[in-house]
């Protein structure tokens, strides 16, 4: 019977490392999460990105297995990125590390192709076994969140409800964050390769959806659905 292998044994020494792109905004926390996974012999952090968009072009341009993403970025976010990265390397693993403790957050991440979700307040505890467990193609939930999402959706249920809908879609969203942060409609459309009129009708649209009224509304919104911070 062969013996099992476990993370950082001899047999596992011989074994290319895991490769990681690290994405966060923030410099202090990157250098933090690069430390922890860069102790570790069968992981390495290969690349680094300050936002979402970053992110993507990294993930393209580098050889990478896994990418660890932080929730709220510039330009795009995590979520964001996830989808775009889902799309054009289905391959790649993907982790969303975040400090919201948040169930929306959570189904949302599963929705953008993530395959797991670890919180930045313990991540020096979970975050090396959710890399591990995401090249394993095996789910990771922070522990203690497994109870309160079945509790909440099993309520969900009891009401007649079904899992929590998006309000507005992908499009709109990347749109929304990007108005939030400032940017004109003719940076939108440079950003997202789309015309200013695009951007403009995309925006009338989010304004009547969300029944708001202005900019500054929708900035409180982005905020309050953590598309930014404020």
């Amino acid at each position: 019977m062969s013996t099992p292998v476990t993370p950082g044994s001899p047999q596992t020494a011989t074994r290319p490392p895991i490769r990681v792109l690290l994405a966060d905004d923030h410099t202090l926390v990157r250098r933090g999460v690069r430390l922890i996974l860069d102790g570790e012999p069968d992981l390495t952090v290969v690349a680094e990105a300050g936002d979402g968009a970053e992110a993507v072009a990294r993930a393209r341009n580098t050889e990478v297995d896994l990418a660890v993403l932080d929730v709220a970025m510039p330009r795009m976010t995590g979520l964001q990125a996830a989808r775009e990265l889902s799309r054009r390397l289905p391959a790649l693993h993907i982790l969303i590390l975040t400090m919201y403790d948040n169930e929306e957050y959570f189904f949302e991440a599963l929705r953008a192709g993530a395959s797991g979700y670890v919180l930045k307040s313990v991540a020096d505890r979970d975050l090396v076994e959710a890399c591990r467990a995401a090249v394993r193609d095996e789910p990771f939930i922070y522990p203690g969140a497994e109870r309160a999402l079945v509790r909440s959706y099993l309520e969900r249920l009891h009401r007649g409800d079904g899992l929590p809908e998006r309000a507005i879609t992908e499009r709109e969203e990347e749109i929304l964050k990007l108005v939030a942060e400032g940017h004109t409609s003719k940076e939108i459309g440079e950003l997202l390769f789309i015309s200013a009129k695009t951007v403009e009708r995309h925006r009338a649209n989010l304004l009547q959806k969300l029944g708001m009224r202005d900019r500054l509304e929708l900035t409180r919104y982005a905020i309050r659905a953590g598309l930014i911070e404020a």
